[in-house]
């Protein structure tokens, strides 16, 4: 393997960063829908597997969890393969390039808002119409675990929310980094695999697949309201992802590779 330097990757995402936030409206937007259906196609995939054999998995929680993992990671394979905008990935990519000043905060932030609710979008409208129109979560035991899983989100504590949300991002953007470091489509697979892995294996909270995954349940008859949706899980969860992505990723990076 002939894999990228650190340094290599993150002078790669000087160029990445500037044409994602540069990149016309109407074609961000696409991307970013294209993104949040990418990211709840591999949700409803790790949902299916994992869940799928209550009988092996409640002797063996873990195998619940690592099933669930394996599958996960499609949907950023997608969206890194494919050049789609991830919100939560943007939340690094675009920093090296702003440290640099080769854009500025607001272009950033004018960025991650749009490309935030293009994956909402994405993330519903998928949920909506190929998963729950559908009936992929309507018999059991997909049913009462998506249910589950809807209830519990909403009811960790906030700060325990947030630091989930820096857990997920953290191995997010760093399997952005590592997929940068390849050169063909096997290297970047594997990038993006491993991380995203643990991080659905360990429990990180991840706002866009919360997207997928909290509605999903409302839909299906969680006791969960719009509102604690938005405040108990996804606004702390979503600064979470900033923090994970942006200081911990490439802010981190920027500074230890980009000083000259």
């Amino acid at each position: 393997m002939n894999l990228r330097t650190p340094e290599e990757i993150t002078r790669c995402t000087l160029e990445i960063g500037k044409n994602k936030a540069l990149r016309p409206t109407k074609e961000l937007i696409i991307q970013s829908i294209l993104a949040g259906c990418y990211i709840t196609f591999g949700g409803i995939l790790s949902l299916t597997a994992g869940y799928g054999f209550p009988e092996v998995t409640a002797a063996n929680p873990g195998m619940q969890k690592l099933l669930s993992g394996m599958l996960f990671p499609i949907g950023l394979i997608l969206v890194v393969v494919l050049g789609a905008d991830l919100f939560t990935g943007n939340n690094a990519l675009l920093v090296p390039a702003c440290m640099k000043r080769h854009i500025g905060v607001g272009t950033v932030l004018k960025n991650w808002t749009l490309v935030y609710l293009g994956n909402f979008i994405g993330a519903i409208a998928f949920t909506y119409f190929m998963i729950y129109a559908v009936g992929l979560t309507s018999a059991e035991p997909y049913q009462s675990s998506i249910i589950k899983i809807a209830q519990a989100k909403v009811s960790m504590p906030w700060f325990t929310a947030m630091l989930k949300g820096i857990g997920a991002n953290w191995c997010v953007c760093l399997a952005i980094w590592l997929a940068l470091a390849g050169h063909n489509l096997s290297e970047k697979v594997i990038g993006c695999f491993l991380p995203v892995m643990a991080f659905v294996i360990l429990g990180y909270e991840h706002s866009i697949a919360n997207m997928f995954f909290i509605p999903a349940g409302m839909l299906e008859g969680a006791q969960v309201s719009v509102g604690e949706f938005v405040s108990a899980n996804l606004i702390p969860v979503t600064i979470g992802n900033i923090l994970g992505g942006a200081l911990f990723v490439g802010s981190v990076q920027a500074y230890l590779h980009l000083k000259k």
